[in-house]
């Protein structure tokens, strides 16, 4: 799960890392008053999505040469003029897409006087268990430029989870930036603020970029990207209750409330898959055979015949489906329950489009039966990849 700008910095500042002051605005008013509360002469007005590079960013409502998703106001009319022209707009940049993302709210912050930029995040490393600490010199770019271009400016420190953060941890992130003195211990202090922040929220990321020096020599979060492991937020209703569904694809809202794993692409032929695993194998054959998924879904091992069913309704509510795939192998799982829920939901909605479904497993046979005898256009397959290629065949024949 994500949270917006103006959110992780709220989190973040509980834990004491050192954030400027700022206030969120959802109206061009409330963007104006927001600023009256900071010390200014100069303020940051920048809008809130759920993606990078909104400094560069064009909104699709203005004229080209027009400021993106960042600015800088040097006035309470200034604000306004930014707020103005943000809220309500559409802001394309280079993580959103081509269609953008509506911008709904602001957060206007203090301006500060940047010596220096830097950037650090905080990441889980799956391979070793640990957690790593990436820090480059380069801070205020696009880390993916910096890695394909110098890589050699970025390093990657690991952190223990036995021993959590230790004060080496913090002098290591301080020599990799070149800091020294007072500027080192300050890094070194916000290393371990940021570890605890990771740690007690039950975090997937958190990038910041950048992590500036100011002109009076102080070390600041200046952006925020944070993310938490959904599988923890049942420990953290605080956290839960920062999520912005407006940010979201809404099919994968309401998959989320069925407890399925559902993910929107770009294709044509529906998967429902039990095993996340096999989901991606599925989507690999359809490629395989010159076809494109239109989304992974995984309804998990242990689904029943509601769940199924609100799966396949899923699936039909996006126009771009041509035909389905199901492919299910029972283990826990039994194929006669898989059966009933796609018959149940093939009934319910009508279905105008070809359907293979490929069954293994625990009572498959019956299930097999249960599919043949419900009187249903439904094709089956022998096994993955002869699915695989009925399905495509069908859609193609359909075209």
């Amino acid at each position: 799960m994500n949270i917006h700008e103006y959110q992780a910095k709220e989190v973040l500042s509980k834990f004491g890392v050192p954030v400027p002051a700022g206030f969120a605005a959802l109206t061009v008013d409330e963007a104006v008053a927001a600023a009256g509360k900071l010390p200014g002469p100069l303020y940051v007005v920048k809008a809130q999505i759920h993606a990078g590079g909104r400094g560069k960013g064009k909104f699709t409502e203005l004229p080209p040469e027009a400021k993106g998703g960042v600015r800088l106001a040097r006035s309470a009319e200034d604000v306004r003029a930014a707020a103005t022209d943000m809220l309500g707009n559409t802001l394309v940049t280079i993580q959103t897409g081509p269609h953008g993302k509506q911008v709904n709210r602001l957060y206007i912050t203090d301006g500060v006087d940047i010596a220096k930029e830097f950037y650090l995040a905080l990441l889980v490393d799956r391979a070793t268990g640990r957690i790593s600490l990436v820090v480059s010199t380069e801070g205020g770019m696009d880390i993916e430029t910096v890695a394909h271009d110098t890589p050699e400016k970025i390093q990657t420190l690991t952190i223990d989870p036995a021993t959590g953060v230790m004060p080496h941890h913090g002098r290591a992130v301080a020599a990799a930036l070149g800091l020294t003195g007072d500027l080192a211990k300050q890094a070194e202090f916000v290393t371990a603020k940021l570890y605890d922040a990771f740690v007690g929220t039950d975090a997937s990321q958190i990038e910041i970029n950048p992590l500036a020096v100011t002109d009076d020599g102080k070390l600041m979060v200046l952006d925020a990207k944070v993310g938490f492991d959904p599988n923890a937020l049942y420990r953290h209703p605080d956290l839960v209750a920062l999520r912005d569904l407006t940010e979201e694809d809404p099919a994968e809202v309401e998959a989320s409330k069925y407890d399925l794993a559902f993910i929107k692409l770009d294709g044509t032929i529906g998967c429902l898959v039990n095993g996340a695993g096999l989901a991606m194998a599925t989507m690999d054959i359809i490629k395989l055979n010159g076809a494109e998924p239109a989304n992974f879904l995984d309804v998990g091992g242990g689904a029943d015949k509601e769940k199924v069913t609100n799966a396949f309704k899923l699936i039909l509510k996006d126009p771009a489906v041509k035909g389905i795939l199901v492919n299910i192998f029972g283990g826990i799982m039994r194929c006669d329950i898989i059966a009933e829920g796609i018959i149940a939901a093939a009934k319910e909605v009508n279905l105008s489009v070809p359907l293979v479904v490929r069954l293994e497993g625990t009572n498959v046979e019956l299930g097999k039966k249960i599919l043949a005898d419900s009187g249903l256009p439904i094709i089956s397959g022998n096994d993955l990849g002869d699915a695989a290629a009925k399905i495509v065949a069908e859609v193609n024949k359909a075209a």
